[in-house]
């Protein structure tokens, strides 16, 4: 019986691969059979994790590119066809927080730092659309392939104090859809886009905000964990699941959707 959940004989190339969720999203890929293309600005890590994967008998190749560099995307893209000759998915798992696109509590909501707002945006979501620019054309080629985006709770509920985020990731959620039928209109249903959209989970990004460093939660955490029915934040490693159906041929039917891994987090009402 064919198992339509496999990804074996398929590229994937996950940007922020040198990322904490990053790293499960490429060990899964690889886990379900898949090839990947690891892509984000750290070099070492990069390469020292495509090495980790090939040595153990799966098929990787380090990229190294900033998202919101198109040559730069368009070197690795060459890099990526080189070693496989073909591009099956697209992870855009590049994104995230910045401390510039921060409102902090005591701040004054009227001189907020725009400039820090706006590159927050843009890097979640001028840095999922430019690399689809880029790798999708190679999908396209290919025949048949999935696009994930990466959404967030941010994107649907007003979240305190990461505007930017919150704003570039409404937008990755617009795009999503957007992009999803016009894809359709130009390619039936051979080349799907869709979003995982996951809860809270700890990164380097968010940790100081949620956790205390002797251990515990900070105020926000445990505003986060009291509106989570499961009491917990979410491991790197159960969005594999969820990201391995998206690009498989398990889920051939679907696109522009956004599947919540968030621990019931986007349905409590909080009573």
């Amino acid at each position: 019986m064919e198992n339509k959940f496999s990804l074996a004989g398929k590229v994937i190339v996950v940007t922020g691969g040198t990322g904490i969720l990053g790293n499960s999203f490429i060990n899964g890929i690889v886990e379900a059979g898949g090839a990947v293309g690891i892509l984000g600005r750290n070099a070492a890590v990069a390469e020292e994790r495509a090495a980790a994967i090939n040595q153990n008998g799966g098929k990787a190749v380090a990229m190294v590119a900033d998202v919101l560099d198109e040559a730069e995307l368009q070197t690795a893209k060459t890099k990526l066809l080189d070693t496989f000759g073909r591009l099956d998915g697209l992870v855009n798992g590049a994104g995230g927080n910045m401390p510039e696109g921060v409102l902090q509590n005591e701040d004054d909501i009227f001189k907020m730092n725009i400039a820090g707002m706006k590159r927050t945006m843009e890097v979640n979501t001028w840095g999922t659309i430019i690399p689809t620019q880029v790798f999708g054309e190679a999908i396209a080629q290919t025949g048949r392939g999935s696009i994930v985006n990466i959404s967030s709770m941010n994107s649907k509920r007003a979240i305190t104090k990461v505007l930017g985020y919150n704003i570039g990731k409404a937008a990755v959620d617009c795009y999503n859809q957007w992009f999803a039928v016009e894809l359709a209109n130009r390619y039936g249903d051979a080349i799907r886009m869709n979003a995982l959209a996951p809860g809270f989970f700890l990164t380097e990004q968010n940790r100081n905000l949620l956790t205390k460093p002797e251990g515990g939660y900070t105020p926000r955490g445990e505003l986060v964990i009291k509106q989570t029915p499961f009491k917990r934040f979410g491991h790197p490693d159960e969005l594999i699941g969820a990201l391995v159906w998206l690009l498989s041929d398990a889920s051939q039917f679907v696109t522009g959707s956004m599947i919540c891994v968030d621990g019931g987090f986007s349905i409590f009402g909080g009573v």
